[in-house]
């Protein structure tokens, strides 16, 4: 398991209802062709996290390119407004942060960690699951 931070380009507060749905379907999509599973989607006014696990095939290196590549082409085809805020062609700065997650000992702490994110908005869960067996 993974908890993965991505900054959106510029720390631009993008996050809307739509994008925030957007992003959501697009992650299901994602577990759906790859062994990625989501347990907690959640946003900020500039950043999101994810809740993952995965298989050992994938580095986290590999999880988070898969993650940020097909959601960032896919909110820019999908809500092409976004556009307007973030010039240069990107969603996602080219920074992230990825730790493990140990499912007996941390997984409650991370969970309540990314609830409490929120600053000036409260945390906005996307989407939550339950850890499987692939």
């Amino acid at each position: 398991m993974y908890h993965i931070v991505c900054p959106v380009k510029y720390r631009r507060a993008i996050f809307t209802d739509k994008v925030d749905e957007e992003l959501r379907e697009i992650c299901i999509e994602i577990s759906k062709r790859y062994e990625v599973n989501f347990l907690e989607i959640g946003v900020d006014k500039d950043h999101a996290h994810f809740l993952v696990q995965s298989v050992p095939n994938y580095s986290p290196r590999q999880i988070v390119q898969t993650i940020k590549s097909h959601t960032a082409r896919e909110i820019f085809k999908r809500v092409p407004e976004v556009k307007e805020f973030l010039w240069g062609g990107a969603f996602w700065t080219s920074r992230y942060f990825v730790t493990t997650v140990s499912r007996n000992g941390n997984e409650e702490t991370i969970q309540k960690y990314v609830k409490g994110q929120g600053r000036e908005q409260e945390y906005k869960r996307l989407h939550q699951s339950q850890l499987s067996l692939f």
